[in-house]
């Protein structure tokens, strides 16, 4: 092979990119390191860059890992809701460290039980993402080692993030030194690592905790910076940048270099601005809701007499989805430390407070008919209870789902312009 000459095109990433269905999570990059990196595309959006052939192994085993090609959930012996996965236990908590329940984007609990893995010895670190140093509206992956760190991550983070892309140098450091990490990702990231896990017992070894929380999808850095120029805040003048958390929900807040801030209501920010610049894969994703996760977090909102969540500022309070018995030891030994306060969930609530899941799911099998019979590549999902989700929809709201798709990937396969759906 020349210099001039690209590799082999991997099937597997080639299929991927094709569909347009990467979550930009990092798996390629964490199992071919010296063949996959992740680059940042336009309009924003980390994307694998292939610069050599891959080993048949690698080949292997990013076909069976990538998100984008689709998930297998096996409930077990758990309940399994056909919105929300399977699920030990529910329940309604926040950090009692009142630093860490401010600085959460919905109370903490996360940050919280991650202080408290910290504190007892339960893992060395954890590897999570936070704003990045050099970009205030772009993410890095970062390993937090003590209570600090975790409060200096928390919020989240609506940007492209690739935190799998670290794996390699966790696993260099636990060979080396023995230290143990919990890994906090979006469910595509935890989905990964949880199929990556299975055949890898020193990767098990290695990150004995995952841990995730309810993802409504990743927008580009484009839709950061139309945030930003809604904000009247310019790129070149940013100190740094939250879209959440100090508070509950708390506001998207940009500190220019004279210390002067700019901010927005979530309501706003998210759902007037960044939610329009969603990456496909999430248009297409059957696990918002951490599905592979020991635990996974969430918003409790609120919900008005019409069933909708209320966002107004509030002390912050996490949903907290226990969806293994690791993750049930976990939360149970953290609330016994006085790390979180918990309260009991009613579960059948949940479909009104997180109504952009609820109907995600519920659309979600209507979308996949359209992409296949329009020959185009889409995510293949097994245990996810897609066709119960849809069966709670009217149909017409399916045909509506499935016209819009069918419409969308028509463009797509002739080269026309398209636009995601709502």
């Amino acid at each position: 092979m020349t210099m001039t000459q690209a590799p082999p095109a991997s099937p597997a990433l080639n299929k991927v990119l094709r569909g347009n269905l990467c979550s930009g999570c990092g798996a390629c990059a964490a199992l071919a390191p010296k063949a996959v990196k992740m680059r940042m595309t336009p309009p924003g959006f980390l994307r694998p860059d292939q610069t050599a052939p891959l080993p048949a192994d690698a080949e292997a085993a990013i076909a069976a890992a990538c998100p984008g090609l689709g998930q297998t959930v096996d409930a077990g012996t758990r309940r399994d809701d056909a919105l929300w996965g399977p699920w030990i236990d529910m329940q309604m908590g926040h950090a009692t460290d009142p630093a860490l329940r401010h600085a959460g984007a919905s109370g903490g609990a996360l940050s919280g039980l991650l202080a408290h893995l910290l504190d007892s010895g339960a893992v060395d670190a954890v590897i999570e993402t936070a704003a990045s140093d050099a970009v205030p509206v772009a993410n890095d992956t970062v390993l937090a080692r003590s209570r600090d760190d975790i409060r200096a991550a928390a919020g989240s983070r609506y940007a492209p993030s690739a935190p799998l892309a670290a794996l390699p140098d966790a696993l260099a450091d636990h060979r080396a030194s023995g230290r143990r990490f919990a890994f906090v990702g979006k469910p595509c990231d935890v989905a990964a690592l949880r199929a990556m896990q299975t055949g890898d017992p020193e990767l098990r070894t290695a990150i004995p905790v995952l841990l995730s929380f309810f993802c409504a999808g990743v927008p580009s850095q484009d839709g950061a910076r139309a945030l930003l120029s809604a904000l009247d805040a310019p790129e070149d003048r940013l100190r740094s940048f939250r879209y959440r958390g100090n508070g509950w929900p708390g506001q998207a807040t940009a500190q220019l270099d004279d210390g002067s801030e700019r901010s927005m209501s979530y309501h706003n920010s998210w759902g007037g601005i960044l939610s329009k610049h969603v990456q496909h894969r999430c248009k297409v994703c059957a696990d918002g809701t951490g599905t592979a996760a020991d635990i996974a977090f969430a918003d409790a909102w609120e919900a008005d007499a019409r069933g909708y969540p209320v966002f107004s500022e509030a002390p912050g309070q996490s949903l907290i989805v226990v969806r293994s018995d690791t993750g049930q030891r976990l939360l149970d030994e953290a609330v016994a430390a006085g790390a979180i306060a918990v309260a009991p969930f009613d579960a059948t609530t949940l479909a009104a407070i997180q109504p952009g899941q609820r109907e995600r799911r519920r659309a979600l099998a209507a979308r996949l008919a359209a992409l296949m019979l329009a020959g185009r590549p889409a995510p293949r999902y097994r245990g996810l209870r897609l066709v119960a989700a849809a069966r709670q929809n009217p149909l017409r709201r399916n045909a509506k789902n499935f016209l819009g798709m069918l419409r969308r990937a028509l463009r797509a396969r002739s080269g026309g312009p398209t636009k995601p759906p709502r």
